[in-house]
């Protein structure tokens, strides 16, 4: 199996992600250690999303650490860990997550990553137009260590994370239903929570899906999820 391997303290990550890839090349260090919370390196046989920020004691991105940690619980119901990583070092994101508990009122559960330039470029999260600044990129990683989404956002744009929430569930559906998600799901336009029944690959197939599902046609079928 590719992915994470158990390395007190440690992630192990790919470099140039694509989606489908593994995620096994490489070593960072995180700000956790032995606190209590296992370390990313630990992460096995699990979910988890990784996602950098541009730099600690910024206002943008604490609204993104707060509203991750609001959703920790969400997260944790889908067996999901959350990581977080910049290329400030370890001090620095222990006072700001000491900052953020002191003055928000918010503990921070997911551990930071004290990433180098040299890891945040082989990630492909500097961004050429913003010096040695982490962009806002999110990895959602399976636990077979498979990388199955990669999304990119500028310094000025706060993330969704609800999306992310969105996202694994739906993933998670997928692969133990053998069914596609609509868009906007589970509020979908056309067939609201229901899912996407993959399109016949033969006629005999195709002929039997229309009589088995509610479908628009013999490619756009869709049931409910059992």
């Amino acid at each position: 199996m590719s992915g994470v391997r158990p390395s007190p303290g440690t992630l192990r990550a790919s470099g140039r992600e694509l989606v489908g890839g593994g995620s096994n090349d490489g070593q960072v260090t995180t700000d956790t250690g032995n606190d209590g919370n296992p370390p990313p390196g630990r992460v096995r046989r699990k979910w988890f999303l990784l996602f950098s920020h541009p730099a600690d004691f910024t206002p943008v991105c604490t609204t993104e650490f707060v509203a991750f940690q609001k959703r920790y619980g969400k997260f944790k119901e889908l067996d999901t860990k959350l990581i977080g990583l910049s290329i400030d070092q370890v001090f620095s994101h222990i006072k700001w997550v000491d900052w953020i508990k002191d003055n928000l009122n918010v503990e921070i559960e997911s551990p930071i990553i004290a990433g180098t330039e040299a890891i945040a470029a082989k990630l492909g999260l500097i961004h050429p137009g913003k010096g040695t600044n982490t962009v806002r990129a999110v990895f959602i990683v399976d636990p077979e260590g498979i990388i199955r989404a990669i999304m990119y956002y500028p310094q000025e744009l706060g993330r969704n994370m609800d999306e992310f929430l969105r996202m694994i569930k739906g993933f998670q559906i997928s692969d133990s239903e053998g069914v596609a998600i609509p868009a906007n799901w589970p509020e979908n336009e056309l067939i609201g929570d229901e899912v996407i029944i993959p399109p016949a690959s033969d006629v005999k197939t195709a002929h039997e899906v229309v009589t088995k599902y509610e479908c628009y046609d013999w490619w756009l079928c869709h049931r409910k999820l059992s």
